[in-house]
């Protein structure tokens, strides 16, 4: 049989042989950042950064992040354009994980469940609560840091009382956009030297910041 070893001597069982195999194969989430990051080498580069941007919002499970990061270092002066396609692709895509919660979310919520990394029906409602509370700041929070914005698209579908689709674009235009520009500016200004430390740490980065912001606030309406 092709590409599959066997070793006489081997005293491991079938079973253990196999175990063995697929420990080591590549993890799933890493080959698709491996594909991911691909097309930063080919022609289709920012169709692929549009598409993957689009369809992190609502399922799929790398952020464009580390696309647009890779354009961006080989191409620095579009940085800002990269990071527009970013934040518009993406808000385009919260807009179908809205209609997703809000019209199918009955029909294909287990499917969702069982294939889509982060997406739960603990995690929806605990989400809705949230919404509940204060559905702008968590809508931007999600938005603008690393947690699972396709969480938070569907939910604001399935919790439409609390996040009506114009509140939906609106917050993650700003929030998006934020994210994507920040990646931009980091890039033009700073070049290849910072992609190294903005690949390892730009999601503590990004939260860190968030806090600050929910700090300032908490600040402001303590002062005033």
């Amino acid at each position: 049989m092709s590409g599959l070893k066997v070793n006489a001597g081997n005293e491991n069982s079938p079973h253990e042989t196999s175990e063995v195999a697929i420990a080591r194969k590549p993890n799933l989430v890493r080959r698709l950042y491996q594909w991911v990051l691909h097309w930063a080498e080919t022609p289709y580069g920012t169709p692929a950064l549009a598409a993957i941007s689009f369809a992190e919002s609502s399922f799929f499970p790398i952020p464009p992040d580390v696309l647009q990061i890779a354009l961006s270092v080989s191409r620095p002066r579009r940085s800002f354009y990269y990071a527009g396609v970013s934040a518009l692709a993406s808000v385009a895509g919260g807009v179908v994980g809205w209609f997703i919660g809000f019209a199918l979310w009955a029909a294909v919520g287990d499917f969702f469940c069982r294939y889509v990394p982060g997406v739960t029906s603990e995690n929806v409602d605990y989400v809705g609560q949230m919404y509940r509370d204060n559905a702008v700041m968590a809508l931007f929070g999600a938005a603008f840091t690393p947690i699972p914005f396709k969480v938070f698209t569907i939910a604001a579908g399935v919790f439409h009382q609390y996040v009506p689709l114009t509140t939906l674009i609106a917050v993650s235009l700003v929030g998006r956009s934020l994210r994507f520009f920040l990646v931009a500016i980091c890039i033009y200004f700073f070049g290849p030297r910072v992609k190294a430390f903005m690949e390892r740490y730009f999601e503590i980065a990004t939260l860190v910041l968030f806090l600050a912001v929910l700090a300032g606030f908490a600040a402001i309406k303590y002062l005033f």
